[in-house]
């Protein structure tokens, strides 16, 4: 074909608006059109007159939608093009976006800066000389320049266009959002005038909350492109398996202890996952990284047995960054066929090419989750994507749990699976008061500023920032309390500084992060890194684990420069490596677990194990009246069966347990132990008439609520208000009380 320039190829208004030079570079990748979401992204982000989030697919061309017309915007400027502040939740994911715009960048020649620790001060210095180009960094990064760097920010930051925050959806409602919302407000402050925040995203299910979140109280101002995608054909298969005790039959003659062996389904799901992905790229998701281990174990072993070259690799936080970046790179490449078994670490953007399958052991942390980690398969041309589901379930026997005989992994896969299909995904969670990053953000911007005021600290952060929902009270007893802990003192003119103990904490590295890290102690073999393993687990010389998916010897353990050397060996078992948090189940889930066990639909996606499970759930939700029966008893317990997501049912657990009555959250339903169903709808009644559902003295005498890093400085009473803001929904739980007070019990012969 021949044409005049590159233009006369695309049919595209948002083409014609780019530099010639990036047209260009469009031109010499032999690129044939736009996508969609380039397309509507270009126009809105050309001009650097608004905030713009771009929601698309995983490798939907995000990245694209927004350098292509933000670097046109810097051109026009020229000489001096500006900067753009790139942030990302990831380092791996900086350094594949590098690799991605370096070589647009390049020809353009806009310099493009990778910050972070494993980046050389050199490069770090040039920048800080010359602030232009695209800097790409982490959170944690841009906090340790506030705190290090501080009288330095306005020059630095002075000559930014844009602020581009990747992967917005693994912000939302965290710790880390909060402290992003706040380090983003003190950018602004810091050159004097607003910012376009762009955000790229996965398309969620009200993206006016992610607005909400990138740009607080304007949300309405903040445009969407919200691009869902061509209608891809979804194959999707769920296997079930019952759980029983594996045989130890040495035939691989090896010598385990029982306690180290498999369940055999675990066997048989790596089994099947041997047979159906050897040869293919594929990602699998357990649920855990000790899971983790124990499949590519297995599945390394089948290579091992069958005497074929192992495809199957381990992939998760613990590892070290040369364990994990050989399995993207060989991921990348494809040219060998690799499976990874990982955690969440490769559900974020990171590039790694396209895979054949994504496999899903257990029930996903939610939909959306679901939805990005299938983002990863069939993205070639005419391919469809191919999601595997493997739920494993106990044998029912007179002494099972009610979540046994409902068979509630398996349901809730199913229920995950009908909704994603329908193109429902959990909303974002964008409230919460999140003061265990209040109190960084204190000690950070004094950092800042060499000392700060109680005034301008409360204008800074509460009154015009993200902490909006602390009132003046709160915000003064809080520096009061970080005095009496030694975090704060006040000089003679009433400024504020750091304490004792705040200039110490502030000067470690591992203040720049809001999130609490385990201490770790070093695994080595032969003066090789293999990764890291939390302290609180600790292994002895002699003992045998699973790490990276291989088997190793335990040979000696250093506590002083926490190390555990080992050597490879035939024995092992995975390492703990703690519970993590627990995944919170949304209302529309649950409620769609009910239709599920309803309803009497074959599901076609079912095989036919996991077909008879589901048979078996819905004949028990038949026999057990679940359909009407919303509060049972049994012996001397009661069950409430609320059908509602976490939030509401650990609010009403909450509720009840100020009653004086030992409710549980169990899932599905609520326990409350020691109770008759007289005394239960009394309780129901006083909670479904409350008027003050104050968490101050609800959650009195509750220990456990402080999770969060800065929690121990925060006093009491805010604490509590905190940690209610972001783990209940006691509006709901009053309303649930109500409809749940007006249900007649029906004794039932329901196991728990």
């Amino acid at each position: 074909m021949t044409t005049d320039s590159p233009a006369s190829s695309f049919d595209s208004r948002g083409f014609g608006l780019l530099d010639e030079r990036i047209q260009r570079w469009i031109w010499s990748e032999k690129w044939t059109a736009l996508r969609d979401v380039q397309e509507r992204a270009i126009p809105a982000l050309i001009d650097a007159d608004r905030d713009v989030i771009v929601a698309a697919a995983t490798a939907a061309g995000k990245t694209e939608a927004a350098f292509l017309p933000i670097l046109t915007h810097m051109l026009r400027h020229g000489p001096e093009i500006g900067s753009v502040l790139y942030i990302s939740p990831l380092k791996a994911l900086i350094n594949d976006q590098w690799g991605r715009l370096a070589g647009l960048c390049e020809s353009l020649d806009i310099p493009v800066v990778a910050w972070h620790g494993d980046v050389a001060a050199s490069r770090k210095h040039t920048f800080m000389k010359n602030p232009k180009g695209v800097l790409l960094i982490t959170p944690e990064s841009l906090e340790a320049l506030f705190v290090c760097r501080g009288t330095a920010m306005p020059g630095l930051m002075a000559k930014l266009c844009y602020v581009v925050v990747d992967e917005l959806h693994a912000f939302i409602g965290s710790e880390r959002g909060k402290q992003l919302q706040s380090l983003l407000h003190r950018v602004e402050r810091a050159i004097g005038r607003r910012l376009p925040r762009v955000g790229l995203s996965a398309t969620l299910g009200d993206m006016r909350l992610a607005a909400q979140f990138l740009r607080p109280g304007e949300s309405a101002s903040v445009e969407i492109v919200n691009s869902a995608g061509g209608g891809q054909e979804l194959k999707v298969l769920i296997k079930g398996y019952l759980e029983k005790p594996a045989k130890v039959d040495g035939k691989d003659g090896e010598n385990h202890e029982a306690d180290d062996q498999p369940l055999s389904a675990t066997m048989e799901v790596a089994a099947h996952l041997y047979k159906v992905l050897r040869g293919t790229n594929n990602l699998v998701f357990p649920n855990s990284r000790k899971e983790v281990e124990i499949y590519t174990d297995l599945l390394r072993r089948y290579c091992e047995r069958d005497g074929v070259p192992n495809e199957f690799w381990a992939h998760h936080g613990s590892l070290s960054k040369e364990f994990r970046e050989d399995a993207e790179q060989a991921l990348k490449e494809g040219a060998r066929p690799v499976t990874a078994i990982c955690t969440t670490t490769l559900e974020l953007g990171i590039d790694i090419g396209a895979v054949k399958s994504v496999c899903q052991v257990g029930p996903p942390p939610s939909v959306a989750s679901l939805r990005q980690r299938l983002g990863r398969s069939g993205r070639r041309q005419g391919e469809a994507a191919i999601l595997r589901g493997y739920c494993i379930e106990h044998e029912i026997n007179p002494g099972s749990s009610l979540s046994d005989c409902i068979r509630e992994d398996l349901v809730q896969s199913i229920a995950m699976v009908r909704l994603l299909v329908r193109g429902w995904f959990e909303p974002s969670r964008v409230k919460g008061l999140h003061g265990s990053t209040l109190i960084q953000q204190i000690l950070s911007v004094i950092a800042e500023r060499g000392g700060a005021t109680a005034g301008e600290l409360w204008a800074t952060l509460v009154k015009d920032g993200p902490f909006g929902g602390f009132d003046r009270d709160d915000f003064v007893l809080l520096l009061r309390h970080m005095g009496e802990k030694r975090l704060l003192t006040q000089d003679g003119s009433g400024l504020l500084l750091h304490g004792e103990l705040g200039e110490k904490l502030v000067n470690h590295y591992d203040f720049y992060a809001v999130f609490a890290t385990e201490e770790e102690f070093r695994l080595l073999c032969e003066g090789r890194t293999l990764g890291a393993l939390p302290v609180a687990h600790m292994l002895f010389p002699g003992q045998y684990i699973i790490f990276a998916g291989r088997r190793w010897r335990v040979m000696d353990v250093d506590a002083g420069k926490k190390l555990i050397v080992v050597s490879p060996d035939k024995g092992g078992s995975p390492p703990s490596f703690g519970k993590g948090s627990c995944p919170m189940v949304h209302d529309e889930v649950r409620q769609e677990m009910r239709d599920v066990l309803r309803g009497a639909e074959v599901m076609p996606f079912l095989d036919q194990g996991a077909t008879a499970l589901l048979t078996e759930a819905r004949d028990f939700y038949r026999r057990a009246n679940l359909d009407t029966v919303q509060i049972s008893q049994r012996g001397n317990d009661a069950m409430l069966f609320t059908w509602r997501g976490d939030w509401v049912n650990d609010g009403l657990t909450m509720l009840l347990r100020r009653m004086g009555l030992a409710a549980t959250n169990r899932g599905i339903f609520l326990s409350v132990s020691n109770v008759s169903i007289d005394r239960l709808h009394d309780a129901l009644a006083e909670i479904a008439e409350m008027t003050d559902l104050d968490p101050v003295a609800l959650l009195a005498g509750v220990k456990n609520i402080a999770r969060k890093k800065w929690d121990w400085a925060m006093p009491e009473e805010m604490l509590r208000k905190s940690f209610a803001s972001q783990h209940l929904d006691l509006v709901e739980a009053r309303r649930t009380a109500d409809v749940l007070r007006n249900v007649t019990a029906t004794a039932q012969d329901i196991p728990e």
